[in-house]
């Protein structure tokens, strides 16, 4: 067993994806132009959104004119992305199950491959040799986060009430913000860059709350949910204006060439 597989990358999301698809945040226009002109994405490109949950950076890419498909081992966050296939953007998309380290894809087929908050719970080296083989020569590997910005008080108060839940921390450590570096040392991968856009996400109390219960770690026990619930609410009235918050992120994009060996 490896030490990702203990935390369960694949299954941890079900039951969660109604709320993931609802109340995660999109990522900044500014960042998704950034890609499709560095990377070289128009109408005749294909796309590979690996680990896409419910679609979200998919139907972004998808509405840009690029083709997409989107790879998920989760039945349950898969169904949820077709249900959202829709307007001029749903006829460049396709889903289909597999893995990070095994897309079933054929070789040489991707312009471009994604992931998109995702990466993390790959097992980084042998993700990354399934995107050199499924890239034509020259394609670009393209990794994501939104990371939330502490250094704004309501997203630090909301980062602080997440370490509450019971698995936060063993979850947390899948992720440490330096999961994208990887990309950057590859020998398989050259032109190595990072770029960051800030980005923001406005809630109502109601999204604030289907915010934090869309992580993987959220409590499912009754009155650890409750617990947990009232203290949202309560950073919600103490930094509310006008009925609203807004967590503040930077958006972090990693960009590697496929090198041609």
């Amino acid at each position: 067993m490896s030490e990702l597989s203990k935390f369960n990358p694949t299954g941890r999301f079900t039951g969660r994806a109604e709320a993931y698809a609802r109340y995660r945040p999109g990522y900044p226009s500014e960042a998704l132009e950034y890609i499709l002109t560095h990377c070289g994405l128009g109408s005749e490109s294909l796309l590979v959104d690996v680990g896409c949950g419910t679609g979200i950076s998919s139907r972004l890419f998808a509405a840009l004119g690029v083709n997409v498909v989107g790879i998920e081992p989760n039945g349950e966050m898969r169904a949820t992305a077709e249900a959202r296939m829709c307007g001029e953007g749903g006829r460049r998309l396709t889903y289909r199950e597999g893995r990070a380290e095994c897309t079933g894809l054929p070789a040489a087929v991707a312009d471009a491959v994604l992931a998109a908050q995702a990466f993390h719970w790959f097992e980084p080296d042998a993700a990354l040799r399934e995107f050199h083989r499924i890239l034509k020569p020259g394609g670009w590997a393209i990794l994501m986060w939104n990371e939330r910005d502490d250094q704004d008080p309501f997203t630090r108060a909301y980062s602080r009430l997440m370490l509450w839940a019971r698995d936060a921390v063993s979850a947390g450590s899948t992720w440490d913000g330096q999961a994208g570096n990887v990309l950057l040392v590859s020998p398989l991968f050259r032109e190595g860059q990072r770029v960051s856009y800030g980005n923001n996400q406005t809630l109502d109390e109601e999204g604030l709350l289907g915010r934090a219960f869309s992580v993987s770690y959220a409590p499912t026990e009754a009155s650890e949910a409750a617990k947990w619930a009232e203290g949202l609410k309560a950073i919600f009235t103490e930094h509310q204006r006008d009925g609203k918050v807004v967590l503040r992120y930077q958006t972090s994009v990693y960009l590697g060439r496929r090198s041609l060996s």
